[in-house]
Order: C-alpha cells, then structure tokens, then sequence
C-alpha cells in the first residue's frame, strides 16, 4: 500500500486518538485506552516496516508514546483508588443516605430502650437473651471483684481476629438481609439492640452501669455506631426494592445493591479498629476514668465526622465550586 493510501484509510482514525487522549479533562475507560494503544501500534509497526523514514511513522511513534503515557497515568491512579475512595468518592456519595442513617440509628436507639425496659420488667429476661452461662459467668466475675474479666480470658491477637470477623459478618448480614424489603434489616438491628440495652441493664441492676460503660464503649463506641451503618446499608437497600421511583424495580435493585455495598466497604477499617480495641485495649480495665473518656470521646467524634460532618462539608464545597464554574 502506498504511503499516501496508508494515511487517507487512517487519518481520521489518528486525529480522533490524537484529540481524545489530549483532552486531560476526557476520563478515557482503560479498556478504550488499551484499544487505541494496540492499534495505534499495529499501524506503527506496519509504518515502521514500509516508511521507516517517513514523517507518518514520527507522528504514529508520538501518538504510540502518548497512548502509552496515558494508560501508565490510569495505572497510577488505580493505585490511588483505595485511598480516593475513602477521603473523597464515599463521604460525597454518602451525603446521599444520611435519612437511612437516621432511621438505623432510630431503630436502634428503639430496641435498646425497649431491651433495656424488657430487662427491667422481668429478670429472666436478661438470661433468655445473653444466655445463662454468660450471666452466671459475669455473675462469679463480679463476686471476685474483676466484673469485666470476660475481656482477659482469651489471647488479645485471637481475640482481635475474632471479634473483627464476627463484626463483619453481622454488618454483612444486616446489609444482606436488606433485600426482605428491609425486613430483615430491621430485625438484625433489633437483636442487635435489645441484647445491648438488657446487657446494660443487668450492669446498672448490679450497681455496675458506670464501670461496665467505661469499659464496654471503649470498642462499642464503633462497634455499635458500624452496626448502624451496616443497617444503613440494609435499609438503602430494601428502599431500592420497594421505592423504584424512575428506574425499572430490577434497575433500582441493582443500583441498591452497589450502593449498600458501597456503604458496608466503608465499615470494614472501623470494625478492625474496633476488633483491635476490644481485644488490646479493652482488657486494660484498670485505666484511668480520663483515658477510658478519652478513647470513648475520640471514637465517636471519628464517626461523626467521617459519615455526617465530613459529607456535608464535600457537598457543600462540590456545589461551591459548581457555581464557580
């Protein structure tokens, strides 16, 4: 094929390249990227062979290095993602569903009041949720004056992993179950709740509430803020099966089933803070009211911020700089 020929087939071909990958504000897909780079250099080396000294094969050379440039560019900030995704995609995005953050966390609030009143009305109840053999148990622990030595029976690192992936099986299934039209959802957090309000009763009955709070919200803080969540997750996700809206109701279970996903993603780094609380830290029970505050304090101002404060602030300066432009 003459030279000539060879650029009038392509030529349009290469200036839509050219045009696409200099474009920096263009967010070419890699896939796309892969594409124009293995044809850009199936024509260069068809050049290279024919026009070795021509000014086509400096041009798809260029081109060639451009494309390369590119997709090494898109490589790097895949690198970047895991991070991006947690400082800026997810707080933004989050911003969406802090009314099903509040409903989870009213739900909750709910059952635990009603655990916490259950336990009071009746004092087999507490036995019938927490079990016998952990009240009588917790029962020989406080006669022996050490009420929260369930915390040092067991290895810290066993424990760690332990608790982690027990939590993170609950926020799974409080997501998952989202899809009995937020049924399930609501009834995980339920079992969640009433267990932590008639365990925080039977403390109080024994004149313990305030040394069992110290302790247990050392890690509960997240631990329980994460579980609310995760029901978060479960309630955007049964909201998507019965309030479709525009979308067609297996579109909006789809988009539900992401965007809980999403939000259950998020929980997995608190709940290894929390895992490494309750198994390290916890046990240390012979700390400082001021430390113990501390740790509780600083817990909840980190959950606060990160999945309430923090969105506002990103929306607020997303729809600034909207108006800017």
């Amino acid at each position: 094929m003459r030279e000539a020929a060879f650029i009038k087939q392509n030529k349009d071909k290469w200036l839509r390249f050219e045009s696409l990958l200099q474009n920096k504000n263009n967010r070419v897909p890699a896939e796309q990227l892969s594409d124009i780079y293995i044809e850009v250099s199936d024509h260069l080396s068809y050049s290279k062979t024919f026009y070795p000294k021509s000014n086509t094969t400096t041009y798809l050379n260029q081109l060639a290095a451009s494309a390369h440039q590119r997709i090494y560019k898109n490589k790097k900030e895949s690198q970047n993602r895991f991070i991006t995704f947690f400082t800026k995609e997810f707080p933004l995005f989050f911003y969406n569903f802090q009314k099903q953050l509040l409903l989870s966390f009213l739900i909750f609030s709910l059952f635990s009041a009603v655990g916490a009143f259950s336990a009071a009305s009746d004092h087999t109840f507490v036995r019938g949720i927490l079990g016998d053999a952990y009240v009588n148990m917790t029962l020989q622990n406080i006669a022996e004056g050490d009420p929260m030595a369930v915390y040092k029976k067991m290895a810290a690192t066993d424990m760690f992993l332990g608790i982690t992936i027990n939590n993170i099986r609950v926020s799974l299934m409080a997501f998952s179950m989202g899809v009995l039209a937020g049924i399930g959802t609501v009834f995980i957090l339920m079992q969640n709740a009433i267990m932590l309000g008639s365990f925080q009763y039977f403390f109080y009955d024994q004149g313990l509430l305030w040394e069992s709070a110290r302790t247990i919200w050392i890690h509960g803080t997240i631990e329980i803020s994460v579980i609310i969540i995760a029901g978060c997750a479960g309630l955007v996700l049964g909201k998507s099966i019965l309030f479709p809206g525009t979308y067609t109701r297996l579109n909006s279970f789809t988009k539900g089933v992401k965007n809980g996903l999403k939000i259950v993603i998020s929980t997995v780094p608190f709940f290894i803070i929390a895992g490494f609380l309750e198994g390290f830290v916890t046990r240390q029970t012979q700390m400082p009211d001021w430390l113990a505050i501390l740790i509780i304090g600083s817990s909840l101002a980190l959950i606060l911020f990160y999945y309430i404060f923090y969105p506002h602030i990103l929306h607020k300066k997303q729809i600034h700089e909207a108006r800017l432009h």
